[in-house]
Order: C-alpha cells, then sequence, then structure tokens
C-alpha cells in the first residue's frame, strides 16, 4: 500500500494525462491506496480543489499558499485566522501548505514570502495540523523562521514536514531534531542524486514520507515525463534499497508515517 503525500490533482499540466478521477483510478489500480492533493493559491484554487475531492475516496488536501505566489494580493489578503477557518472548514482538509521560501526562483518579494511563511506557520500551530514546507535555496531562513515560531508558542507543538527534500544535510538533521518528517519524491531516482540518496540513508524509517509532487519530477524510469500518483512506487522502491527493504516493505512503512503526521485523514479514511 502506498500513500502519495503531496501531488497536484489540479493542476493544468497534469490534465494532459486525464482528469482526478481518472489519475486517481490509476494510482488505485498501482496500489496507491491515498493521496493528498496540495493548494497553491488558495483564491484561485482551494475552492475547486475542495469540491473536486470531497467524492472521491481516501483523497485529501491541503489549504495553502505557496511561495511563488506570496505577492499576490489576492493571497496577501488572507491572514491567518481565515487559513485556520479554512482548515477547519472539512475533515477532507488535513494539511497547511505548501508554504514556505524559494530564494532560486524569486518569483515573489522575500519579505512577502516571509510574512506568508509564518502566518502558515501560526495557522498550523492553532489548528493542530501539519506544516507542509518548501524549501528551495532558502534553507537557513526557512528553519530560522520555523524556529522563531516555536519559541513564540512553547505551549502548542508544531508538526510538519519538508516536502521534496533537495536540501541540505544540515538543514534534514535540524527538522527532524524538532519533530518533523522528510518526504522525498522522485528526485531521488535520478542518475545524478547521489549527494541526495546519503540524505536519504540517514533518515530514520519512522519519519520518511513519500510523494510524486506531480505534474512534477517523475523518476526514473518516467523522467521527462509527465509525473503522476500512479508513479510513488518508483520512489518507494529507491527508498527501500537503501534501506534494505521491499518496495511493499516501505510502502507500509511510509503509509503508516503517513497517518502519524496527517492524523485528521484516519476521519475519512476507508481501508482496503
Amino acid at each position: 500500500m502506498y500513500i502519495d503525500s503531496h501531488c497536484h490533482l489540479t493542476h493544468n499540466h497534469i490534465s494532459e494525462l486525464g482528469d482526478a478521477r481518472a489519475l486517481v483510478d490509476a494510482a488505485n489500480e498501482a496500489g496507491v491506496l491515498g493521496m493528498q492533493t496540495i493548494c497553491c493559491q488558495i483564491a484561485d484554487e482551494f475552492d475547486d480543489i475542495l469540491k473536486t475531492i470531497k467524492p472521491m475516496q481516501n483523497v485529501w488536501c491541503s489549504v495553502g499558499t505557496h511561495p511563488h505566489d506570496a505577492s499576490v494580493e489576492a493571497e496577501k489578503a488572507f491572514t491567518r485566522d481565515d487559513i485556520v477557518k479554512l482548515a477547519n472548514s472539512h475533515d477532507k482538509v488535513i494539511g497547511i501548505g505548501e508554504s514556505g521560501l524559494d530564494y532560486y526562483y524569486d518569483n515573489a518579494d522575500r519579505d512577502d514570502q516571509k510574512i506568508s511563511f509564518r502566518k502558515h506557520i501560526q495557522a498550523c500551530i492553532e489548528t493542530g495540523l501539519p506544516l507542509i514546507v518548501h524549501a528551495r535555496d532558502a534553507d537557513r531562513d526557512c528553519m530560522d523562521i520555523i524556529n522563531d515560531e516555536i519559541k513564540n508558542n512553547p505551549s502548542k507543538p508544531l508538526r510538519g514536514v519538508l516536502h521534496c527534500f533537495s536540501s541540505g544535510e544540515p538543514m534534514a538533521m535540524e527538522a527532524l531534531d524538532i519533530g518533523f518528517y522528510i518526504s522525498f519524491s522522485g528526485m531521488v531516482t535520478f542518475k545524478k542524486s547521489d549527494a541526495l540518496r546519503d540524505i536519504a540513508r540517514k533518515i530514520p524509517l519512522n519519519r520518511l514520507l513519500i510523494e510524486t509532487d506531480a505534474p512534477f519530477l517523475a523518476p526514473m524510469p518516467y523522467r521527462g515525463k509527465t509525473n503522476q500518483p500512479a508513479y510513488v512506487e518508483y520512489t518507494a522502491l529507491e527508498l527501500a534499497k537503501m534501506h534494505d527493504m521491499t518496495r511493499d516493505e516501505m510502502g507500509k512503512v511510509t503509509a503508516d508515517n503517513f497517518f502519524t503526521l496527517f492524523d485528521k485523514a484516519l476521519k475519512t479514511w476507508v481501508a482496503p
């Protein structure tokens, strides 16, 4: 059993493979029995995402603003309390994000990214839902903001995951120290990803998650093609090799970890 912890079922780049229902059906046939589709723009996406997945079994979503969109006026208008309200609006909403910092593309003003990131963290602390972190070329600033918000709210825990991990080992170890999970995508299967695989080997089994980030980053042997949730098993296989496990054993481990972190999903989980 596999759970794709992070995909984008309604992204326009994935539509060439079929609608969300077709993608979920294909994933189910490949042994992917659940997935979380991620919100990147609350104003433009959230309502449509929630409407799309409501009738689907074992498909959940997040609510959040991607750092690329942190300077969009409609996204800036959402407050921490707004995010809290939307996160609590339906049992299918199980996480907050993806949010964070992206200094590689710098599609949004860095101050706007930091403000957006903080309000998402604060919404996570308020609701108890996990934070889904996007970090690219901004490791230190990301961790400084996370640690600062934890310090500012000592009585309320913060849970989260570094999604599609591609950062350095120091960030991974620091995130583990505060209780976060690390999620790996198809990138870990790429031939030139030796450094990433070295980090993946050091992540404790009880903190691993797998994802596709579909439609992006299709794993080998589909690299260069449009990614889909059905391909998450290839990431599971690569991680299994590192930990001397079978692909199915890694699937079970990462599925159990998913439900430990995104425990709200258990409210609507239908066991096979």
